[in-house]
């Protein structure tokens, strides 16, 4: 059974191009916004002008295309320029889109447009994963009943979701997003739609190669995967330019052991050269050892104060009750 069906909503989706025998139900606006944002220009088909008919690098030669193939050409770039989008950057970027009928490149705008997006959210949708506009309703539709039958997410977080991570538009609900979905929630990350940017990411490619590094530094699997289970952030960081070059410094020059990057693996969600290393030098200088928490998470100003009190005293060995107590911790 194909997956070209929503969950009821009130409003249902005008029917799209001839091409698209799938009918489809989200919930809907009553008129288009893309119009009446900061574009100045309609929505609707613009006339036809000669002075289009120009070569998209008039420096290569080109063969002379047929009439058919001009005009085709030439409708697509009035269109999407009628919304908003550069036509020629858009072939540079996605070469496909050349072939793609504009009877489905209007139907996917259409329906786009009918779930609630603006047109500024459009454009950066496009800009960010122009596959979407070369995929038809019909490939559009399961994404969405799969995010909110599968990865519960609601309705009126679409939007969000989609906005935040434009390139699950673009995947397949079978070869990515059911796989990768269905691995987040076997190591134990039961709100998958709190990490719905997660989803479009390949497990083979992107998600064990992550846990097997924590496994080759020292962390046992278990605990590899009780860091990712507890921040699933670790995902979206790259080994080489990461994990490896911020496990090095903690463990060179921070002196620090594994047990405290297990208890904190947000270390790797700071900036090594505005962060880790800035604080820690100035740590060292006045001869003090702060645990992560403190030394990362709290404020500048909060983390001057605490600099300067611990230079007046001395600082409580990590097992007194003293040792975070009134850390004041604030993320900035």
């Amino acid at each position: 059974m194909q997956e070209t069906q929503l969950l009821p909503f009130t409003k249902s989706l005008p029917s799209p191009s001839p091409s698209s025998s799938t009918r489809t139900h989200l919930p809907t606006h009553s008129h288009h916004d893309f119009p009446s944002l900061s574009h100045p220009k309609s929505l609707r088909f613009p006339t036809l002008s000669s002075k289009t008919n120009t070569p998209l690098n008039p420096s290569t030669p080109t063969p002379t295309p047929t009439p058919n193939a001009t005009t085709d050409f030439q409708e697509k770039l009035l269109y999407l320029d009628s919304i908003g989008i550069d036509f020629l950057s858009l072939i540079h970027d996605h070469p496909p889109i050349l072939s793609f009928p504009l009877a489905d490149i209007k139907s996917t705008v259409d329906f786009v447009a009918s779930v609630g997006f603006t047109a500024v959210e459009f454009r950066r949708i496009v800009g960010m994963c122009p596959e979407v506009l070369s995929s038809r309703v019909s490939d559009i539709v399961p994404i969405f009943t799969f995010l909110i039958r599968e990865a519960r997410v609601n309705g009126s977080d679409l939007r969000r979701v989609i906005n935040r991570r434009p390139r699950l538009l673009a995947c397949s609900v079978k070869n990515r997003l059911r796989p990768t979905l269905y691995f987040l929630q076997s190591i134990g990350i039961s709100e998958v739609n709190k990490h719905t940017n997660l989803l479009s990411s390949s497990v083979e490619e992107k998600l064990v190669p992550r846990i097997e590094y924590f496994e080759r530094i020292g962390f046992s699997k278990r605990d590899s995967l009780s860091m990712f289970r507890r921040f699933p952030q670790l995902f979206c960081y790259s080994v080489k330019e990461n994990f490896e070059p911020k496990f090095d410094y903690f463990v060179v020059e921070l002196g620090r052991d594994l047990k405290e990057l297990k208890e904190f693996p947000q270390y790797f969600s700071f900036s090594l050269e505005k962060r880790i290393k800035p604080r820690h030098q100035s740590c060292v200088e006045k001869g003090v050892c702060f645990p992560l928490p403190i030394l990362l998470k709290t404020s500048n100003a909060k983390f001057r104060d605490r600099l300067d009190i611990c230079c007046n005293a001395s600082m409580p060995f990590q097992k007194s009750p003293l040792w975070c107590t009134n850390c004041d911790i604030d993320l900035v």
